[in-house]
């Protein structure tokens, strides 16, 4: 299974493909240095695979690289952070993690 994760600047999301396949997103808003993920999506086709996980490490990476502060509107991107705190809680303004159970 071959696995790329692209990101879609006209659509706002990252995509994730499997074999070539679209396979899921995450869709996200760019303001003032913070990067908002407001959706998750993964096909049902798809479920299972570890994709999602995949997907948000990803996208969770590139905050990272860009500098960019988080703001996880989408439950399974703080569900994300919150099991791997240690990496990428730092990128949630502290003043915001209580409003996304960080």
């Amino acid at each position: 299974m071959s696995i790329s994760i692209l990101k879609n600047d006209g659509l706002n999301r990252f995509e994730i493909y499997s074999d070539g396949e679209l396979a899921g997103f995450a869709e996200f808003k760019i303001e003032n240095q913070m990067i908002s993920y407001t959706h998750t999506e993964i096909d049902p086709k798809f479920g299972g695979q570890g994709l999602g996980s995949q997907l948000i490490k990803e996208v969770l990476d590139e905050a990272l690289e860009q500098n960019l502060e988080v703001a996880p509107y989408c439950s399974f991107v703080s569900a994300y952070i919150k099991k791997s705190s240690e990496k990428y809680l730092h990128l949630v303004p502290e003043s915001k993690r209580a409003s996304f159970n960080l």
